[in-house]
């Protein structure tokens, strides 16, 4: 008859310490690789990375260097992990270095965008660009306040028009639409609306404008209504989802204690979903805000400032800098100089906007806590 070790574990087995991977250990309980091990294999595959770029190149190359230099990061770790920590760590790494490599491949184009619009739209970012149209301008001087106060006419007269439809229609959605068939077609039909072509919303918006007021309806409100057009979904589709992301539980509890729908609509399920509200209507303003198509179709071009959504073209920062960089005059320097300055303004009434957004979700978001 056997007798078990006191010291043993519950199956009478002692049990045995982490001894890492090379040792037939546990895996999970093996050693790990000092903290300065990434930053070593980092520093080593980008100095060999450019190694062998200016071996196979005979120059110096970044984007050789990079991509030379990650795959031997990839492979450095993937051996220094699995000898020291086991496969299961080194299978972490892996997936860990490929996420984070990831990120920055998508962080270059946008740090590459940023990097060249304020490099090169600084040159005519002064009170002069701020405070005149291209009247009259040929060449060097002017600015580009026409084309900024158009595009806040045009972008805040869409907003105007797609946030209340899209709105709306999202509470339907979520909140009538249940097993509804209406509310299936409605969801089809603003399915197809998020794929037309930002060109196709220019002519429908121009065909409308030309059927109701004549031809040549070429105006402010004309860009407006195609921009709505491509608003409308976007609206409907991100508010449609945060409010069924409010929980049922807030709805129940109203409707027992006798309150109306409609009440519990507009005092718990839309305050409580507000944050994300404003953030997709912020999504759907920066979607349509740096258009261009449409807007030459139905907003038109012009040099002087309107400010009559209602008659004559108004133009438009897109339009703007299309028009400055594709019609450059005999010396294009000038022009060049203020289609990036556009570009840079526009990217500044983004983050702008962005900013606004946050702080009134923040202001009007449902407190949490005491």
């Amino acid at each position: 008859m056997s007798t078990l070790n006191p010291s043993a574990g519950p199956l009478g087995a002692r049990p045995t310490g982490g001894t890492g991977p090379l040792l037939g250990g546990d895996t999970l309980t093996s050693g790990r690789l000092p903290k300065a091990t990434t930053w070593v294999a980092l520093v080593a595959s980008a100095i060999v990375g450019f190694a062998i770029s200016v071996l196979a190149t005979g120059a110096a190359n970044a984007g050789l260097t990079v991509l030379f230099g990650y795959v031997l990061f990839l492979l450095i770790m993937e051996v220094a992990s699995r000898v020291v920590e086991g496969p299961r760590q080194a299978s972490d790494r892996r997936a860990g270095n490929l996420i984070i490599g990831a990120f920055l491949l998508a962080l270059l184009p946008l740090g590459s965008v940023t990097w060249e619009a304020v490099s090169n739209g600084m040159a005519r970012f002064d009170p002069s660009f701020f405070t005149n149209s291209m009247r009259n301008v040929v060449g060097v001087g002017g600015g580009g306040v026409h084309a900024i106060y158009g595009t806040l006419y045009v972008t805040g007269m869409a907003s105007l028009i797609s946030v209340p439809i899209g709105l709306l229609t999202a509470i339907y959605l979520a909140e009538y639409g249940a097993g509804n068939r209406l509310a299936k077609l409605i969801t089809f039909f603003v399915d197809v609306m998020t794929g037309v072509p930002s060109i196709v919303a220019g002519l429908f918006a121009y065909s409308l404008m030309a059927l109701l007021v004549g031809p040549g309806a070429v105006f402010g409100f004309s860009g407006s209504v195609a921009l709505s057009v491509l608003m409308i979904p976007v609206v409907v589709r991100s508010c449609e989802e945060l409010l069924r992301l409010v929980p049922n539980e807030l709805r129940e509890a109203a409707y027992a204690l006798g309150v109306p729908k409609w009440v519990t609509i507009v005092r718990i399920v839309i305050p409580t979903a507000i944050s994300g509200l404003v953030s997709g209507v912020i999504l759907a303003i920066a979607r349509v805000i740096g258009e261009t198509a449409p807007l030459m179709i139905a907003a038109g071009f012009t040099a002087s400032l309107n400010n009559n959504l209602f008659a004559n073209p108004m133009m438009t920062l897109p339009v703007f800098v299309y028009d400055a960089y594709a019609h450059p005059g005999v010396e294009p320097a000038p022009y060049l100089e203020r289609a990036w300055t556009g570009a840079l303004t526009l990217i500044l009434i983004v983050m702008l906007l962005n900013l606004i957004g946050r702080l009134i979700a923040a202001r009007f978001a449902p407190k949490t806590g005491r």
